[in-house]
């Protein structure tokens, strides 16, 4: 059978970028890798929706934040963390590994976080040097309410937002001056449709100058080293050359598609996705899903992660199961980036197929299917080709 990719990351690599990674490498200290930066540097501020530099690391969306802490942050410092999944609860350990005082306002899994809580939290400890939120929980499928946070952050001067945007950038609407965010991270393995190996981060006026009064211990991940450097198309050390033209390929094809258009496609598809597995009288794990991934409660009477399993053995489609707290327990299916319509449509149809091989049968052969197209048919229009990063389409 093809294989079919409907994980939250890494996502597909749409045809286009792959090519574009397999054109011989640049030298990257050269005018030609220059020119492709420049462009990339451009077309991420366009999609960042910002006026600030963002920047381009070679790592994960780990390493991001790992320069982060060190660039921004002090041993000693209150660092005030979301949990309620396991990459909210990564912020908070990473916090206690680098010296600092993490408070952790946790919440259940599969449930947003209360903004009373953090507002407990700020209140408790008025000295906290950051507050940190995912704003798209990816082991849960939760969306936190990041910019309510935001806000409660802004009026403290001394307090910076910083918001793990890794499953959420590219996928629905946001913009770090305007949500109050002044930290904000992606990985280049989700919406903007890559290869995992590049994090990109922007800061705000506060969070620079916040980098002046640091001293965490940092070489390579040294932000204000990164920020020069990048003003003039270069990076500190080696970047990832092919991975930095395929980004310029992405950018390309996210501008031909326009953010509106972009972020309207990923709640259409997440719209159906829910849609669809409600309709097998199966039940969300997220009270507040995210559009960028639907987590689903598998059915008691199967064993576990049989979804997961059977999808990826009996048909060759890998999505994600739980982890750690809801191992076994629920199966995630992602619509952010290179996804379209016609994969919810065979992602839905395939877990119909595996359910009923596990002896699920409480629904209507089809029904899944049926009630995800009715959604589906608004985005079966005429699509026009627009500008792109780099000129004409």
């Amino acid at each position: 059978m093809k294989y079919r990719l409907l994980s939250p990351g890494p996502t597909p690599v749409p045809e286009r970028v792959l090519t574009a990674m397999a054109n011989p490498i640049w030298h990257h200290r050269t005018p030609a890798f220059e020119a492709t930066f420049q462009k990339c540097r451009e077309g991420l501020q366009w999609l960042f929706q910002t006026q600030q530099e963002v920047l381009t690391l070679s790592c994960s969306g780990t390493g991001a934040f790992e320069a982060a802490y060190q660039s921004l942050l002090s041993p000693g410092d209150t660092v005030i963390t979301v949990a309620g999944g396991k990459f909210g609860e990564r912020w908070g350990n990473m916090a206690k590994a680098f010296g600092m005082n993490a408070v952790v306002v946790d919440c259940p899994w599969g449930e947003a976080i209360s903004t009373d809580a953090v507002k407990a939290a700020l209140d408790a400890h008025p000295d906290a040097k950051a507050v940190v939120c995912c704003a798209s929980e990816t082991s849960t499928g939760v969306r936190h309410p990041y910019e309510a946070i935001a806000a409660l952050v802004k009026a403290r001067p001394h307090t910076l937002m910083m918001v793990d945007a890794i499953t959420a950038l590219g996928v629905w609407d946001i913009s770090p001056e305007r949500d109050g965010i002044d930290v904000l991270v992606t990985g280049s393995q989700k919406a903007l449709m890559l290869p995992p190996g590049l994090a990109f981060i922007t800061l705000s006026d506060k969070a620079w100058a916040a980098a002046d009064a640091a001293k965490n211990q940092r070489y390579y991940f040294d932000l204000k080293k990164e920020r020069k450097n990048q003003k003039l198309n270069q990076t500190s050390y080696t970047p990832a050359v092919s991975l930095i033209e395929g980004l310029y390929e992405s950018l390309k094809m996210m501008q031909e598609e326009g953010l509106p258009e972009m972020f309207a496609r990923h709640a259409r598809l997440a719209k159906a996705t829910r849609a669809g597995v409600q309709a097998l009288g199966l039940e969300l794990f997220a009270k507040a899903p995210a559009d960028s991934v639907t987590s689903v409660l598998q059915p008691a009477t199967i064993k576990p992660d049989a979804v997961y399993k059977g999808l990826m053995q009996r048909a060759n489609v890998t999505i994600a199961g739980g982890q750690d707290a809801v191992k076994g327990k629920i199966f995630r299916v992602a619509h952010l980036g290179y996804y379209d319509e016609l994969d919810i449509i065979t992602v839905l149809a395939a877990t119909e197929i595996i359910l009923r091989q596990e002896g699920y049968t409480a629904f209507t052969p089809g029904a899944g299917v049926g009630a995800a197209s009715a959604i589906l048919a608004e985005g079966f229009v005429k699509r026009e080709r627009k500008a792109t990063v780099g000129g004409a389409a």
